[in-house]
């Protein structure tokens, strides 16, 4: 059966003749098959098993092997693709909130290819590991860990060095030896990585400006009620010697956690050590995003959130597929790269690998919907999308306004009267006017 988008059968009659439709199509100008425009005499020839070399007939499973990890790499080279477009709309100034749909879109795309990568062990698991013990001295020292587009994709995401277990005892660059190669990874470390843009994106969240909304300080009252009102209360009025200590040290401990995030110093800490990944005043956008996701104008940057969430489980899912695969095969013998084989990719398989870490953590810190601190009406008219350009250059215009009249009538009790009887536009306008000065990512 024949491709309907490349046979070139478009606009061709239902009952029209496949023979002149070809022909058609060859005529075009720079018209190209099927079979030329995948170019799949060059793909198609990419598979060489080197067991024919000094056997009659080749293993008949390095086939299989040779077909699978070059599927791979296709589509690690699809992944690079997409992320270096998410990169680029990520890298501006301010992101367009024009571009969030696109956002999700590649980054869905993503995480789909990755799950679609997963399964894709099944497919070697149809191998033994008899299968595999008559082709594998043929692969040394070939191994997976030279794989360049991996690395990239690592880098590019955000996967920070501190955060890597030694291969071999040796930096992953050194198994690297062509120039382009050892080119492109430096150009990947050197460029603002996926992590670090949605990093400086979640710092301009609108809502966190001390002299405006003011969420942290907001939340963080919140919580202090929350955590009295769930433990320190019940710990006082509990009659039982035992179980009152239990209650206070189940209060501590809760307050020790959420004064971890609260205490500037202690959180750097932990990003110091790297045990967090997003700044401080990152994750308080994170948080914010997270606590009012409903708001209309939250739903795609939660949206965005979520999927590099998948993303990064994914990719955790893949490495214990590939551990557990690696395991099946050769049990503990050394890897064909001399590398400890199950024992070092077993090491990669913790949340020291996991870029988005500070996200999934998030859900530490969430509190129950009825202590969320309410929005002020001017937030929550910001966080509905309601106000438009010309409706913040208006504002903006009258606020200015505003100021100017204020200083002009002084400061003595004539003019304090005097301005109490401003229009009630403009105390529309000054209340909370510091809300509306950034509406936009």
């Amino acid at each position: 059966m024949s491709c309907p988008v490349l046979n070139g059968a478009i606009g061709a009659e239902e009952n029209g003749d496949e023979k002149n439709n070809v022909a058609l199509h060859q005529e075009l100008e720079g018209g190209k098959l099927y079979g030329e425009y995948l170019m799949l005499d060059k793909l198609l020839s990419c598979q060489e098993p080197l067991s024919a070399k000094d056997r009659v007939k080749a293993v008949h499973d390095e086939h299989l092997f040779i077909v699978t990890h070059q599927a791979y790499e296709l589509w690690f080279k699809q992944i690079l693709f997409e992320l270096d477009s998410v990169r680029d709309i990520f890298s501006a100034q301010k992101v367009d909130e024009g571009h969030t749909l696109v956002l999700i879109s590649r980054l869905n795309r993503v995480m789909l290819i990755l799950k679609l990568l997963t399964e894709q062990f099944l497919i070697l698991e149809t191998m033994t590991p008899l299968d595999f013990m008559e082709f594998r001295d043929y692969l040394a020292p070939a191994s997976g860990f030279q794989s360049l587009q991996f690395r990239l994709l690592e880098n590019k995401l955000g996967l920070k060095q501190v955060n890597r277990v030694k291969y071999n005892q040796q930096h992953y660059k050194e198994v690297f030896h062509e120039e382009q190669h050892i080119r492109e990874l430096e150009e990947s470390t050197s460029t603002p990585s996926l992590l670090e843009l949605v990093q400086n994106w979640l710092e301009r969240t609108p809502g966190l400006e001390p002299d405006g909304f003011n969420f942290w300080g907001k939340y963080r009252n919140a919580v202090a009620n929350w955590l009295e009102e769930s433990f320190l209360d019940p710990a006082q009025k509990e009659q039982d010697p035992a179980a009152k200590e239990l209650r206070k040290a189940e209060y501590k401990k809760q307050k020790e956690t959420f004064d971890s995030i609260f205490d500037e110093n202690i959180y750097n800490a932990y990003v110091a050590r790297g045990e967090r990944r997003l700044s401080h005043q990152a994750f308080k956008g994170a948080m914010m995003i997270s606590l009012y996701r409903d708001e209309p104008r939250f739903h795609q940057p939660y949206q965005i959130i979520t999927l590099l969430m998948d993303i990064d489980a994914l990719l955790t899912k893949w490495r214990y597929n590939h551990v557990m695969l690696v395991q099946r095969m050769l049990g503990s013998k050394v890897g064909t790269g001399g590398s400890s084989g199950y024992q070092y990719l077993r090491s990669t398989v913790s949340d020291r690998y996991k870029v988005f870490l500070d996200l999934f953590n998030l859900s530490t810190f969430l509190i129950p919907r009825r202590c969320i601190p309410p929005l002020t009406r001017h937030m929550k008219r910001a966080l509905s999308g309601s106000f438009t350009e010309d409706m913040i250059s208006k504002i903006n215009r009258m606020r200015l306004f505003a100021k100017e009249r204020s200083a002009q009538m002084g400061a003595n009790q004539e003019a304090a009267e005097e301005d109490s009887e401003e229009s009630e536009e403009e105390k529309k306008v000054n209340d909370n006017d510091d809300d509306l000065d950034r509406v936009t990512f």
